[in-house]
């Protein structure tokens, strides 16, 4: 059982996050269940119609555990409209393949988006001449910024050298030949940081942020190390234990924030210029890796304070990425077919706290599907009368 000293810090973690994706402009709220009494509502939510009786839907999730629980809840949800909805563990993804799949119709949906980075996925182009993104739709949102993104340093490492930004660290000679014997390739002149797993997106966007660098020069006393992010996090967490150097690209919402904590063992670093469109790596698509501006207009600066961000100014952290906004992403045919599922996808959203919380709370419980299945359901009835607003909303369209 998690000490009572681990969870205050996991709730002082949380509400930070939470500031940070209310100042993007989300919609997220701290707020875990509805103050209304549940069982009148749930009962008229059951006597409604049955907008998808008959309809068989293919669901799939992102290939990162950190998606699981939102898939489970959207997947019961829709469910509860009479969709046959397949379970979303039956068709695991990384991001081309989702898309790719949504576009063909081998995939009607998945709520794994995270854009702006996934646009480039859209730019894939297929046998017939079309693009992706001709054939598919973002509706709605998870939750709008609260995807806060960004690179971890050991907090001693950082303060011994004098680091606050990438761009620091790539021209300190002392601080790279420090780090490059302690790292994965050690002593081979180049400082080798932990970085995301292949197709996952974060993958092509560093290399892109490693080709910017400082928007003239490249960071050339830098390479990624790209492998599975659970075993590269677990070895860089024994790291920081250990109190040896560890830059690691991470994210939230995730149980990692909960172990690499900004201002206790790591900090945020900062960055000293934002990847735009020129798309320095040439990835297919590269242009949408830009990280200067959001779909809804968030930018890169975050309100983290120099306590868990030595390179903020005023409050304000250069993070160098994007808060991204979780998003659905459907077939367009599907869509127009189904307007109910449309619907609900448009209206139905979680704070991005509560998906913490039980992503935090799936893993304490070991992580077997079954753990997210059911804290998925136990929220869905916590939060009746969010969701069943999001039911009337979708029922009303069809």
């Amino acid at each position: 059982m998690r000490n009572k000293k681990t969870v205050i810090k996991l709730f002082a973690v949380l509400a930070a996050l939470a500031l940070v994706a209310a100042a993007c402009g989300g919609t997220t709220t701290a707020t875990t269940t509805d103050d209304t009494d549940d069982t009148t509502v749930a009962t008229e939510a059951t006597g409604g119609d049955m907008p998808g009786e008959g309809v068989s839907l293919t669901m799939a999730r992102a290939n990162w555990s950190t998606g699981y629980f939102q898939a489970y809840v959207y997947e019961q949800v829709v469910d509860e409209l009479g969709f046959d909805v397949s379970s979303p563990s039956e068709a695991e993804l990384d991001p081309s393949l989702g898309y790719l799949g949504m576009a063909e119709g081998d995939v009607d949906f998945w709520v794994n988006s995270w854009y702006p980075g996934h646009f480039a996925w859209h730019e894939a182009e297929l046998p017939d001449g079309t693009v992706v993104g001709d054939h598919i739709e973002v509706v709605g949102s998870v939750f709008e910024g609260g995807g806060v993104q960004g690179w971890l340093i050991t907090k001693s490492f950082a303060d011994e050298f004098g680091i606050t930004t990438m761009d620091d660290f790539n021209a300190n000679a002392d601080a790279i030949a420090a780090y490059d014997a302690e790292d994965p390739s050690p002593d081979n002149g180049i400082a080798d940081i932990y970085g995301c797993q292949e197709s996952f997106t974060c993958d092509n966007i560093i290399q892109g942020m490693i080709a910017f660098g400082d928007g003239t020069n490249s960071w050339e006393n830098i390479t990624q190390v790209i492998a599975g992010y659970d075993a590269m996090f677990a070895e860089a967490e024994s790291k920081v234990a250990d109190g040896l150097p560890v830059i690691i690209y991470t994210w939230t919402p995730s149980a990692y924030i909960t172990k690499l904590v900004p201002g206790d063992n790591v900090y945020w670093l900062g960055a000293e210029a934002v990847l735009d469109r020129s798309n320095p790596h040439e990835d297919e698509g590269g242009e949408e890796h830009q990280q200067e501006i959001g779909p809804t207009g968030a930018t890169p600066f975050l309100p983290i304070d120099d306590s868990r961000c030595p390179a903020a100014v005023d409050g304000v952290c250069p993070m160098g990425w994007l808060p991204a906004s979780i998003t659905p992403t459907a077939n367009s045919a599907i869509l127009v077919a189904h307007p109910a599922l449309k619907a609900l996808l448009e209206n139905l959203a979680l704070p991005v706290v509560d998906v913490s919380l039980n992503t935090v709370a799936a893993e304490g419980l070991g992580g077997a599907e079954g753990d997210y299945e059911q804290l998925a359901t136990e929220w869905i009835e916590a939060n009746r009368v969010r969701v069943d607003a999001a039911l009337d909303a979708a029922r009303a369209a069809s």
